[in-house]
């Protein structure tokens, strides 16, 4: 593992029970914590003539951190559901949450440059807002075409690199677009350091992809409103800066 990823494994672990309390912090008394299906439908055509039926589909969750993702898998009848994460800490609370939803989800301590799984194994990996914070991209990339099935399907997003360009305040330009990191930066609100990440192009992503045996079949933008009021319930992130600029940058390509 690199010194980097280390150091964000440090932090996350440190973060955790701040992180897990403000993604819960909505829950009503007595209720469950959120979860969510990372099962992408854009491209349902395709699927249903590529993948197993969602019963049939064994699926994988690359930096699942507490759960809340490879839990609503399981939850949503996928036959197998796995988590991986590098911090010990996301994986308590990802075992409680699983516990607490009464499912089959497995969550395996790992790295996604080096993943303690077999070859072969899965029909879709998926990866939210985790490789933007890996320095071995290409090891990363390389490791989820080893562990998908002949045909299997990668889908992951990263934060876009021309909205991370931007002070959210002021809405100027702060860098160039080819200053690709790393850097430190401030993830979430409630977090006291900054994690290292690393700001590459849409073509240096589409490029390692290609290098790493993918077929890229979809390169996405989200979310796609011109009108700031539509993110008035994102507090995190400037909604005047997400009517300009998206978010989201997120790939679909197939191992083949």
């Amino acid at each position: 593992m690199a010194e980097p990823d280390r150091e964000n494994r440090r932090l996350w672990d440190a973060w955790s029970d701040e992180h897990q309390a403000l993604w819960n912090a909505g829950t009503a008394e007595g209720g469950l914590p959120p979860v969510y299906s990372p099962l992408p439908d854009s491209m349902a055509d395709w699927q249903a003539d590529h993948l197993p039926a969602r019963a049939e589909m064994s699926v994988v969750e690359l930096g699942c951190g507490g759960g809340q993702g490879t839990v609503g898998l399981a939850r949503d009848g996928v036959e197998r559901a796995v988590g991986v994460d590098f911090s010990i800490e996301q994986l308590r609370h990802a075992t409680r949450l699983r516990n607490l939803y009464d499912v089959d989800a497995e969550f395996v301590t790992g790295d996604v440059t080096d993943l303690p799984l077999p070859d072969d194994t899965f029909d879709l990996a998926y990866s939210g807002f985790v490789y933007f914070m890996v320095e071995d991209i290409d090891a990363a990339l390389s490791e989820a075409y080893r562990i998908l099935r002949d045909g299997g399907l990668l889908t992951f997003d990263v934060p876009h690199p021309y909205h991370e360009l931007f002070d959210p305040e002021t809405l100027t330009l702060e860098r160039s677009y080819h200053d690709t990191g790393p850097r430190r930066d401030k993830h979430d609100p409630v977090l006291h350091d900054d994690i290292v990440v690393f700001d590459r192009t849409v073509g240096d992503l589409h490029t390692a992809l290609v290098e790493a045996s993918f077929t890229v079949k979809e390169v996405y933008e989200a979310p796609d409103s011109s009108d700031p009021e539509d993110y008035d319930d994102q507090p995190s992130t400037s909604p005047e800066l997400m009517s300009r600029v998206p978010r989201t940058l997120g790939f679909w390509a197939v191992a083949a």
